[in-house]
């Protein structure tokens, strides 16, 4: 092929190295590159240059992760279609933009009423309490879903949590950062930005991903159920205001699949940042 044919806008393999090239410099600089204000190439380039922005904008994109907790009940008829709502929107994680990070945390104030829940605790009872005196028209019910410590809900309304995850993904937060400390199973290494005029806590629940349960009495005799993200323990690891830094020791971490860490104003406020570390690998 002669030098003019290719002069005369044959794309060769060779020119079109070049005129990239070409691009990436001049573009770089400021410039308009030669090869931009042939028409032959103009399309290309536009092409190239979108391409390049929308592979650079997925890349510094990170989804926004939102907590949302479930208390619930094994004693409770009205829980099994929550759960199952729970379990839909963490496999599906339906929200584009947004990773949907789950705590399901079981009431212990069904366990005399002919079930005693395996994985209740009054802690949970007590998370509960403390969000029904701060959230508005709040209480004390089953299934309720909190989202983002600022939204509340009857947990088997799928669509209204939808609505209320998107909701929160859009309020203010600060960033949580947690790893396995190297060589140990058993700590995390944690840190945490927020607003620096909030007093807030640094809590790490441990979790179970999945689990089973035949229940044999109560409103749900005979009936097997199956839970997700079930928080085992939430513990208080450290409080500021503004940031956190720190090792913290995991008690019991050896039988949870992961730990949640998470910032919260104290009794009961707003989720501040969110972060799920797995422990078994």
């Amino acid at each position: 092929m002669s030098r003019r044919a290719a002069a005369g806008g044959v794309t060769t393999r060779g020119s079109v190295r070049e005129c990239v090239r070409n691009l990436v410099t001049n573009v770089a600089g400021g410039r308009s590159p030669r090869c931009a204000r042939r028409p032959a190439w103009k399309a290309l380039l536009f092409a190239v240059v979108a391409s390049r922005a929308i592979t650079v904008g997925a890349e510094e994109a990170k989804p926004v992760p939102v907590l949302v907790e479930l208390f619930t009940s094994e004693g409770c008829s009205s829980c099994p279609p929550a759960d199952a709502a729970l379990i839909r929107l963490l496999r599906a994680q339906p929200i584009a933009g947004v990773r949907i990070i789950a705590l399901s945390e079981h009431v212990d104030y069904w366990d005399d009423l002919g079930w005693r829940d395996p994985f209740s605790s009054p802690s949970f009872t007590s998370r509960q309490e403390a969000y029904a005196r701060r959230l508005p028209s709040g209480g004390v019910y089953t299934p309720q879903l909190v989202v983002g410590g600022a939204f509340h809900l009857v947990g088997s309304e799928e669509s209204a949590a939808r609505s209320a995850i998107e909701a929160a993904a859009t309020e203010p937060r600060g960033e949580v950062v947690a790893r396995v400390a190297p060589g140990s199973e058993a700590v995390l290494e944690v840190e945490a930005r927020w607003h620096s005029g909030i007093q807030a806590e640094v809590l790490v629940a441990l979790v179970q991903d999945r689990a089973i349960s035949r229940v044999e009495r109560g409103e749900n005799a005979g009936r097997t159920l199956e839970h997700a993200a079930v928080a085992r323990v939430v513990s208080r690891v450290g409080a500021g205001s503004g940031s956190f830094s720190g090792r913290v020791k995991l008690p019991g971490a050896l039988e949870a699949d992961r730990a949640v860490v998470f910032v919260q104003e104290r009794d009961g406020g707003r989720i501040h940042g969110v972060t799920s570390v797995e422990l078994r690998r």
